[in-house]
Formats: structure tokens, sequence, C-alpha cells
């Protein structure tokens, strides 16, 4: 069956995926891409920076950029991305199964449609999780209802759930338990269980490579710093951790509220915080291979939060907010790590100082667990899925040609 995927652009935690399936064959794969942001280095509205990721995020699989059509092209809003000649490349296209990832733009619904009405098997794969849908009552639940019930539901034959709490939004909303497939989000475990193996016995040198005390509990965020991911909590409860002398704090990005996290350094006197800056993701490793623990407090927004598989399989326990989408699926509470009530300051402090006061082996232990759990948030699973799905389009092929010899 041939398979295509439509991206809003080259994502670089999604091109390991397609170079899989590529390599794999059970796949005629093609994925086309609505615009081309982020090849140039463009500035990123919430890095604050120019970013262009250096490694390859088109090598290895079959790729067609769509002309956009929007007066106001872009990647920040729903008519940002306007791909009309969606509707004659899917009718050109020999029949197969059509994986349209998202709802927020245009192009995604036109997709979803022209897919359905030239035979393809559409295929939506979301994200939203359902703790984000407490604040929706009234008329806005009805509409959301009606929108993923009718819409979304109606114009898809599967709907692909990347983990637990994406799975109970769709329930939550009508959709049936037998439209919905698992296919979870995941990075390249391989990669960076490789990088684990190799750049975890150089973790002295590392720290010393990256200006980090040798004999201090790594506390590691990964993100922007932009509100969604609420920065200042983790230095808030940093701040007010007992146990703050033993340990140094990692802000592995960047963003609009540096200078606000600057300043409130400064204003209490913190002098075991690290802000690095953008980093790339060819370096990405060395800061998870030198990190003991790992801590995502993100608000609403946090749809998944991917850096988290990442720190999973370099064998990290970690801290997680409960709008994190990821947090039912990826913490084993008390195993694996900890999950706080979000913007709960004195919560996370209370979690931080847990695993800074674990002694080395039993924070690996917890590290171990995480390694378990991670296993399992994986390309193979993803490509399981799709097989079932195309198991089944053909199951049904062959019984409609059973019914008209």
């Amino acid at each position: 069956m041939n398979l295509t995927f439509l991206n809003s652009h080259p994502i670089q935690y999604f091109a390991p995926l397609y170079r899989r399936l590529s390599e794999e064959g059970s796949f005629e794969l093609e994925v086309w891409y609505c615009s081309a942001h982020g090849l140039k280095g463009e500035v990123d509205r919430e890095f604050g920076t120019s970013v262009k990721w250096d490694i390859p995020v088109l090598e290895g699989y079959k790729a067609r950029f769509l002309k956009n059509y929007s007066p106001k092209p872009g990647i920040y809003g729903f008519w940002g991305l306007m791909n009309l000649g969606l509707i004659p490349m899917l009718f050109a296209k020999e029949k197969g199964m059509l994986v349209v990832h998202g709802w927020g733009y245009f192009s995604n619904l036109l997709a979803l449609l022209a897919g359905r009405l030239t035979g393809h098997q559409v295929c939506l794969r979301g994200e939203t999780p359902a703790c984000h849908e407490a604040h929706r009552t009234g008329w806005k639940k009805w509409l959301r209802t009606f929108f993923v019930r009718n819409v979304l539901g109606g114009l898809s034959h599967k709907i692909l759930f990347i983990g637990e709490e994406n799975r109970n939004f769709y329930l939550r909303y009508g959709i049936s338990e037998d439209k919905l497939v698992f296919t979870p989000y995941a990075v390249d475990n391989d990669r960076f269980q490789q990088q684990a193996a190799e750049l975890r016995p150089q973790s002295t040198e590392l720290k010393k490579h990256l200006h980090l005390p040798e004999d201090k509990v790594i506390i590691l965020f990964s993100g922007k710093y932009i509100q969604k991911k609420r920065p200042l909590d983790l230095l808030a409860a940093f701040a007010r951790c007992r146990k703050r002398k033993d340990a140094h704090l990692v802000f592995m990005g960047e963003g609009e509220l540096r200078s606000e996290m600057e300043a409130f350094i400064s204003h209490e006197g913190l002098q075991n915080v690290t802000l690095t800056g953008f980093v790339n993701q060819s370096e990405v490793a060395k800061y998870y291979a030198t990190a003991d623990v790992f801590v995502m407090c993100s608000g609403l927004g946090e749809t998944w939060g991917l850096s988290t598989n990442e720190a999973m399989n370099f064998a990290l326990p970690v801290i997680l907010s409960d709008l994190t989408g990821s947090h039912a699926d990826l913490v084993a509470e008390g195993e694996s790590g900890f999950v706080f009530k979000t913007g709960d300051v004195e919560a996370l402090a209370e979690k931080l100082d847990k695993l800074i006061s674990l002694r080395p082996e039993e924070r690996q232990r917890m590290g171990q667990r995480s390694l378990e759990i991670i296993s399992n948030y994986s390309f193979d699973r993803i490509i399981e899925g799709l097989r079932t799905i195309a198991r089944q389009g053909e199951a049904k092929t062959d019984m409609s040609l059973s019914k008209h010899p």
C-alpha cells in the first residue's frame, strides 16, 4: 500500500520516522509538506532566534513541497497554509493511506475532505490531550463536540492517537473506540540510546566542556523559554528547594522569557543556574548525558513534550506537570519519577528535593524504569499501528470484491 503523510513543514522529530518507514519496506512512502519553514534558518518566533536544524530532515525518504496559495503564508495561523493543489494530486495518486497530521490549518481540513472524496483511506493524527479540555463548557463544549465527532470523525476512517490523554480526548467527544489506533509519539530511540551509551562514560569530561559542576545533581529543562513551558515555575521551585546547594539547574533552550528569568536569578542570588541559549539537535545529547533529573513543568498547550522521550532514552527520572500531555503515559509515579499539579511551585520544589536527596544508585534505578517505559513509545509501535490499518483496509476491499465477483 502506498502511504502519504501530510505535514505543515519538516519537523526534526518526524524525519527519522519517515526514513525508518522507507527503509522498512511495508509501504511506498511519500511525505507532502505544506511549507518549507525551517529549512533556510528563519527566525523562530518562540525561540526568538534563527533556527536551522543541523540534522538531515529530508534525507532517506521521498518528499514533496506543495505550493501555498495563502495571502499571508506561514505556520502560525489557520489560514497560513492553503495548499489547493492537494485536490488534483489526491485524484491523480493511486489509492492508499493518507495520514494528515493535525487539524490546525486550512490545508489539513482540505486534505481530510479531498482524501475522503478521492477514495483514499484517511487517517488523522492529532495531539490534543483530554486534560486541556476542562475549561470548555456550554456552547464552546458543544461546538468542540460537533467539530470532533462530525467533522474530524466523519472525514477520517481511522484516528491515530499518540497516548492515553489523546485517546481520552477523542472518547470524550464521541469518537468510537474501534476508530482509534495507537501510534505513539516517539523519537529515534535507537539513536538517542546509542548516544547515551557513548556519552554517559564521558560525563565528567562533558561537564567540564559545558562548564557544569562535577559534584552536583544536574537538573535539566529542555525547551523554549516561553509562557507555555513555564520556566519561571521551575526557577521559583528551585529557589525554594532545601537541597538546592547540592544541585545545579540547567535550562537548555532560548526564548522571550530570558530577561525575566535572568532578573529572577539575580534577585534570588541563584549561583547554580545555567541558561544555555539555543542548542541544536547534534548537541542536545551532551546535556542529557550529564543530567541526573529531567523536568517539564508546562501548562496549557503542551500536547506531549517530546524532549521527555529524549531524556528517558538517557535513563533519567522525570518530573512532569499534570498538563503536560504525556504525563499519563510516561510517568510511573514514584518508580520513574513524579507528576505535580501545574503551577504548584511548592509541590514541584518538594519533588525536586526528593530526587536531589536520593543516592545516585536510587536515581539510576528510577532512570532504568524510565528506559523500560520509553521502549514502548517507539517507531516500531507506530509502524505496527499503520500495518494494522493497512490490513483492515485490505480485508474490507477483499470482502467488497467477494460480494461483487
